[in-house]
């Protein structure tokens, strides 16, 4: 009896870019896609907004019991924003992946290192989009009117270093075309999937072609 080929893995499937180069429209392509595709909810310590449902938009905690968290290794990643703390918790990813469904993080590339780094590692899938020229990043960012001039002045003086760290990713990919780029990532996740990795019933396939190949000598 042959082992079942339609159990896998799921990805830890994490996107980086500096601010206007596409990252979060590709990354509600991929969700519109792909409906079992799970997004990774961060945990914080700071307050709730005004709207926002905890474990939806994010989860919400004290400081004390995320930095517990923190300690007993069960957040990804981490960091400390604008005096508040921001992580993944590792659980909730853990299930998922071992339920065969990929989870998609937006995050940038400090993030990506610790999950990379993690005891998840094994099932990254690391992709970092490049905008195709600053002078069109500058203009994306200004064409999409969410800030004023201070904060894309910032985001725009952020923008080499995150650009900075792309050799550090396993794909990288120049958004000229959204839709060409679009069409790229889902080559990419669609191939990693299939991943020797991430067919943990391959070994036991394996093992009953060995079997029938031992009985019929």
């Amino acid at each position: 009896m042959t082992s079942d080929t339609s159990k896998r893995r799921g990805l830890l499937i994490i996107l980086s870019s500096p601010s206007g180069a596409g990252k979060s429209t590709l990354a509600g392509r991929l969700r519109a896609w792909d409906a079992d595709l799970a997004f990774s909810v961060s945990a914080t310590t700071r307050n709730p907004r005004p709207g926002e449902v905890d474990g939806e938009h994010y989860h919400f905690m004290a400081e004390d019991d995320f930095k517990t968290q923190v300690a007993d290794s069960e957040m990804l990643e981490h960091a400390h924003v604008f005096g508040n703390f921001y992580g993944s918790p590792k659980g909730p990813v853990q299930n998922a992946i071992e339920d065969g469904r990929d989870v998609l993080f937006d995050i940038d590339w400090q993030g990506a290192q610790q999950i990379t780094n993690s005891a998840l590692g094994q099932h990254t899938l690391s992709i970092f989009i490049l905008p195709p020229s600053i002078p069109e990043l500058r203009r994306r960012l200004e064409t999409r009117a969410q800030d004023d001039a201070e904060t894309i002045k910032g985001r725009m003086s952020k923008s080499w270093d995150e650009i900075s760290h792309w050799g550090g990713y396993d794909y990288v990919l120049v958004n000229d075309d959204l839709d060409q780029t679009e069409a790229r990532l889902k080559t990419i996740i669609q191939a990693t999937r299939l991943r020797r990795l991430q067919q943990p019933h391959l070994t036991d396939h394996v093992r009953a072609l060995q079997s029938q190949f031992e009985e019929a000598k």
